[in-house]
């Protein structure tokens, strides 16, 4: 197979709100810009497209990029990483593509804790939850539990509902007290209060429970009760299906392998950047969830002030971009200082709960081991097709490994790839060579 070469001033990896404002600001200076995401609709989960409702406003985004002159790649997976020159996956095949200035709009991914009967089928992320109904899985009738940690509990309830599921109840994990001191402060953010509100007007018929949470699933081959804890009650609720999500967690695997530092003060590390999203490495930025979560909001202004920044240099952003992406970010730490306990806070899990679906790992398999790399040799944990980003991340909460996971050695490939687009791994290409 012939090889596939594009060549780009500014590289955009990620199609959500940040990376398709880093276009759009990029593209204004006139820059040859590439835009790649590995689904095949733009948007990101915040815009992801909904087949059952009107396009979402990244359809209209997306267009005016491509009629702008951004190239547009879907369904385009980085598998390897180098200087100026990224190896990418496509439906054709293998695809590099140069770059000047890169910018990482990697997003984030659930963070799932693991329970007793988590991996029977009917038990989901709230997040993936939501996209499933979102890309027509049918929902009619179906009794479902919401429950983990956070306001996107109440998002994906909402869609839940609109798709047509009966949601029998939400499971915060935030006790009452701190969900009212979070409130409190939400009118300095007045778009955040009226979201918040209207959410909660919508869901007005369903039960609400704070300082609750899923102890465990039961069911033969699927979901047919949940075990809950609602205060210090224990009940069993029938249902069919439980979606479960305790927040999200950056997507930094990328921008690690590239030798971007990362900000190991949270239990889960964040890409580190300057004020012009400028990363470690020259001529590499991020924006949005990749520099920690802080939502629609904050990853618009972060991809716009990056995507000026890669093409113009930090002259070329506007002041009004900063004063209100500082603005959004007081608001993300607002959300992380109510929603996140401390590792002490979750309870014991049984030993012979799976930690790590894909290669069927027990909790009670990983005692006496201080790191994810040490438990991988032993046991497999983290080495199947998610390569440790779900066990990873979750041992990391529950405090199993003394580190987060994500300082954990990465190698290529970044995602599972065809056997022809490894064949064709790096040595690349030189930066700017003609396709």
């Amino acid at each position: 197979m012939a090889e596939r070469t594009r060549d780009y001033d500014v590289l955009v990896v990620g199609a959500g709100p940040a990376g398709l404002a880093a276009a759009r600001a990029a593209r204004s200076h006139g820059a040859r810009v590439g835009l790649l995401d590995a689904q095949a609709t733009a948007g990101g989960q915040v815009w992801r497209r909904d087949v059952g409702h009107p396009p979402t406003p990244a359809a209209g985004r997306l267009a005016a990029l491509i009629s702008s002159g951004v190239d547009w790649h879907a369904q385009t997976q980085v598998v390897d990483a180098a200087s100026g020159c990224l190896l990418a996956e496509d439906p054709a095949g293998a695809l590099r593509l140069g770059y000047r200035t890169l910018v990482l709009a990697t997003g984030a991914r659930e963070l799932m804790l693991p329970f007793p009967g988590w991996t029977l089928p009917g038990v989901t992320g709230a997040g993936g939850a939501q996209a499933l109904a979102k890309q027509g899985v049918p929902q009619g009738g179906r009794r479902l539990l919401v429950a983990g940690r956070g306001p996107l509990l109440l998002a994906a309830a909402d869609t839940l509902r609109r798709h047509g599921a009966q949601v029998i109840g939400i499971c915060e994990r935030t006790p009452m007290e701190r969900l009212w001191r979070f409130a409190a402060g939400l009118p300095r953010w007045p778009g955040k209060l009226a979201q918040g509100t209207a959410l909660r007007l919508r869901l007005a018929r369903v039960p609400y429970w704070s300082d609750s949470e899923v102890l465990a699933v039961q069911g033969a081959d699927r979901v047919e009760a949940v075990d809950i804890r609602r205060g210090r009650e224990r009940m069993r609720l029938a249902c069919d299906g439980v979606a479960v999500g305790y927040g999200l967690v950056p997507n930094v695997e990328l921008a690690q392998s590239l030798g971007c530092l990362l900000d190991m003060r949270s239990r889960h590390p964040h890409v580190s950047v300057d004020a012009n999203q400028r990363t470690s490495v020259a001529g590499i930025f991020a924006a949005g969830e990749a520099c920690g979560i802080g939502g629609r909001d904050t990853a618009l202004l972060e991809g716009a002030i990056a995507g000026h920044a890669a093409a113009a240099g930090e002259a070329a952003i506007p002041a009004r971009l900063r004063g209100r992406q500082r603005h959004a970010r007081l608001f993300a730490a607002w959300l992380r200082r109510h929603f996140e306990p401390g590792v002490d806070a979750w309870p014991p899990i049984p030993g012979d709960t799976l930690v790590c679906r894909c290669e069927d790992v027990a909790l009670s398999e990983l005692d006496g081991f201080t790191d994810l790399r040490d438990a991988k040799l032993a046991t497999r944990c983290g080495m199947g097709a998610c390569q440790g980003r779900i066990c990873g991340s979750a041992l990391t909460e529950l405090g199993v490994f003394a580190g987060p996971a994500a300082t954990s050695g990465r190698r290529p490939p970044l995602f599972p790839a065809r056997i022809d687009t490894l064949a064709d791994s790096f040595a690349p290409t030189q930066p700017g060579a003609s396709p």
